[in-house]
């Protein structure tokens, strides 16, 4: 296999100023600030055998990566490592078989993942896009500098509970909000949305929240997820104390503004450990999050239990826990609408690639067409 010569110039200049801090010269001593532990240098073991060199995948960009090494940063070829599978390419937070020397070197291969945030590219296709491996922490940036939407927060918070990280909401551009109590509220509101995660008001402009922030993601692996104009990068400088990301200006009137990350970036934190900052995402797409979707709605399932039919859909069974509640108030119809929703385009994502559930579908949705044809004949039979 061979590189890509003419992406290889091209990612070098747009990188060089983000791996100058990653340098050989400031080559780490050791990768443990990263991450290493003794259950990955087990796994290491047979690369190691080969002659192979452990590092993490800081950056992947047009068939290049960079990866830190015990002997500083090495910008290796992804030839080996990229099959057909979206899923199975290698990406920011992976731990890589590196050649020790060649030109270009390659990837070999990279570690079994302990967890991996994904979703799909679209809801119209039946792919998946791996963002971030290895992820102690999911922080979702919410900008406070609009409306809050709060179906897509859930979105996020379905997702990366499926992946296996933490979830942790950010509120971002906190100081656009200057009454105390109108934000009480709006975090009160959030919380409610996400139920066994931690809500934290923060501020870049002013600092507020940042050292709580900063604290929480110590130690470990964080992602760093939300839409354009999020202030994301903006928040990960805060955490680095320095402007290492670029930041495009926003958009007064309604808060928005273009990609400013175009890349996803493994950082190292200076209070102990890294964060991974990844472009805005337009689209946040279900991805075989059905355990996701469970935990984020997890009032609407234990509700669910008390229902009269195990199989109870929500709709209009009688003896419905959860329309009982809806009935009663204590369950917000939009929580109700947008379970549904999620289920829905969770269930339609699975079903492309796994044809036993098309089948179940399809049988479904002829019970429905058959049970609606028969209440509108027992309509007509009654108006006559």
């Amino acid at each position: 296999m061979s590189s890509s010569t003419s992406s290889s110039s091209s990612f070098s200049s747009s990188s060089s100023s983000f791996s100058s801090s990653l340098s050989s010269s400031s080559a780490p001593r050791s990768l443990a600030p990263y991450g290493w532990d003794a259950a990955w240098e087990a796994e290491f073991a047979p690369y190691a055998a080969q002659g192979l060199l452990p590092g993490r995948v800081v950056r992947v960009d047009r068939g290049q990566c960079d990866v830190v090494t015990a002997e500083g940063l090495v910008r290796a070829d992804t030839a080996f490592v990229t099959p057909h599978d979206p899923l199975r390419v290698i990406c920011a937070g992976d731990w890589a078989a590196v050649e020790r020397d060649g030109t270009p070197r390659y990837v070999r291969a990279y570690l079994p993942r302990r967890t991996a945030f994904v979703r799909s590219t679209s809801s119209k296709r039946s792919e998946g896009q791996i963002l971030a491996a290895n992820v102690d922490h999911a922080v979702i940036a919410v900008s406070l500098a609009g409306e809050l939407d709060l179906g897509r927060i859930e979105r996020f918070l379905a997702l990366a509970w499926e992946s296996g990280a933490q979830p942790l909401v950010v509120l971002t551009k906190a100081d656009l909000v200057p009454d105390p109590v109108g934000l009480s509220y709006l975090v009160q509101d959030v919380e409610t949305t996400a139920p066994g995660v931690q809500v934290l008001p923060v501020s870049s402009a002013t600092g507020e929240g940042v050292d709580v922030l900063a604290a929480v993601v110590t130690g470990g692996t964080s992602v760093l997820l939300g839409v354009s104009g999020a202030g994301k990068s903006t928040l990960a400088n805060a955490l680095l104390g320095e402007d290492a990301m670029a930041v495009q200006a926003i958009r007064d009137v309604d808060g928005k503004g273009r990609h400013t990350t175009t890349t996803r970036n493994l950082l190292l934190l200076p209070g102990g450990g890294v964060l991974i900052d990844t472009p805005g995402l337009r689209g946040v797409g279900m991805w075989d999050a059905g355990t996701g979707v469970g935990h984020v709605f997890s009032e609407i399932e234990e509700l669910a239990e008390e229902c009269r039919f195990h199989d109870c859909a929500h709709q209009a069974e009688p003896g419905c826990a959860v329309l009982a509640a809806v009935e009663a108030g204590t369950l917000p119809e939009r929580r109700l609408d947008s379970y549904r929703k999620l289920l829905r385009e969770n269930r339609h994502i699975v079903a492309k690639t796994n044809a036993r559930l098309r089948v179940e579908m399809r049988k479904e949705w002829k019970r429905r067409g058959a049970e609606g044809r028969a209440a509108m004949e027992a309509k007509r039979g009654r108006a006559r």
